[in-house]
């Protein structure tokens, strides 16, 4: 795997193929970021709080938060309410906030307001995640909580242990700043999104950066395989990013996808379309399916899907079939960083997905709805009568 660009365009290539993008408003993502906010109204008949965080749109928070402590003042008019953004502003819908503040390194998660102690779902060994859970009860003694996250599994314990405490000494820093920061600002920009990255892909093994930034190649060294060169084909990456944006994805046998995001859902139906095959039409369908997997995989990251995701693949007769393509979809995503769970088939035959969110869609963050059909993308036909 590969990240290569610099801090204002970086693109994340596995296997000669583009699977992730950002550019330099990427920057200033405000995913995980600590914002002190003022409550602007509150509907209880939703069950949430309005608070203004400083954006075109108000934030949406929930009055009650499922979380391990959840012992947070009541919700006023008018108050002021330390938040971090879970999900951005996407849409007609503002950024989904929490109380519940985490800080997120390479090895663990630190939540400063509870005291749960976890580890990631990630971890499947049941010794290793009792090991885990035991070592981070010890870091945490109480003070805080932490979710152990997958690559503690490979990691020192006395580095574990560093960055807790690290993390700790930050979380510190920002709750002098919080008493003192005025209403509605950001208190602590989270982690850029080059650090989300190389926390996420690093402990995998195998990643190497291609900048053509000295400042970055300089920050970078000791940490990972990084080189310094002009090299980087700019306008390739951008150019298989554009491809992106089109409803139509073709395959290499002849099938194609066909991709569309609504605003409850993405819809993916699977087609064969110039793959004909040979004189077998089962194992025909098999194919297209099973390479359909692997390109779904790749568009859902670097398109970002995220929310529910249903999926038509062309009908399979043979339950045989119909499980290697389930097995396939799972091992495709299996190099997602973003939490996702294939569900399986549902009454009307369609695989319904999840993929949690986070950032915006990549569509969103480089595009905007025609302002001639609304976002529908048709056009009328003629003039309209009267």
């Amino acid at each position: 795997m590969v990240m290569a660009g610099s801090p204002a365009e970086i693109a994340v290539v596995e296997d000669g193929r583009l699977v992730e993008y950002f550019s330099g408003e990427a920057e200033e993502d405000s995913a995980d970021s600590i914002l002190l906010g003022r409550v602007d109204r509150i509907v209880p008949g939703m069950g949430a709080a309005f608070v203004d965080i400083g954006e075109e749109k108000n934030g949406f928070l929930p009055i009650e938060e499922r979380t391990q402590t959840g012992d947070f003042p009541k919700l006023q008019t008018g108050m002021r309410v330390p938040v971090q953004v879970k999900r951005e502003a996407t849409g007609t819908k503002g950024a989904m906030l929490t109380r519940d503040l985490s800080l997120c390194g390479e090895t663990v998660l630190l939540m400063p307001l509870n005291r749960y102690v976890g580890v990631s779902a990630r971890v499947k060994s049941e010794g290793a995640r009792r090991r885990l859970k035991e070592a981070g009860e010890a870091i945490a003694s109480g003070r805080f909580g932490l979710v152990m996250r997958h690559a503690a599994e490979a990691a020192r314990p006395e580095d574990i242990a560093a960055e807790a405490e690290a993390l700790y000494r930050r979380w510190e820093e920002i709750r002098a700043l919080l008493a003192v920061a005025h209403a509605p600002s950001v208190v602590y920009r989270h982690r850029t999104i080059l650090d989300v990255l190389l926390d996420d892909y690093l402990p995998r093994g195998g990643t190497r950066v291609l900048t053509d930034d000295p400042a970055t190649a300089e920050r970078l060294q000791g940490r990972c395989e990084v080189s310094l060169t002009d090299s980087v084909d700019k306008a390739d990456l951008r150019a298989e990013r554009d491809k992106a944006f089109q409803r139509r994805v073709w395959l290499k046998s002849g099938g194609n996808l066909v991709i569309d995001q609504c605003e409850a859902l993405t819809v993916i139906d699977v087609n064969t379309a110039k793959f004909t095959g040979q004189k077998q039409p089962e194992e025909t369908i098999r194919r297209t399916n099973l390479e359909a997997c692997r390109e779904i995989a790749r568009q859902a990251r670097l398109r970002n899907l995220s929310g529910i995701l249903l999926i038509d693949l062309i009908d399979m007769t043979d339950e045989k079939h119909r499980e290697e393509v389930l097995a396939a979809l799972n091992e495709a995503f299996a190099g997602d960083r973003i939490k996702t769970v294939v569900h399986g088939f549902t009454a009307l035959n369609l695989v319904e997905m999840t993929r949690r969110r986070a950032r915006r869609p990549l569509r969103e963050r480089f595009a905007h709805p025609c302002p001639h059909c609304g976002g529908t993308g048709w056009v009328r036909d003629g003039k309209e009568q009267d």
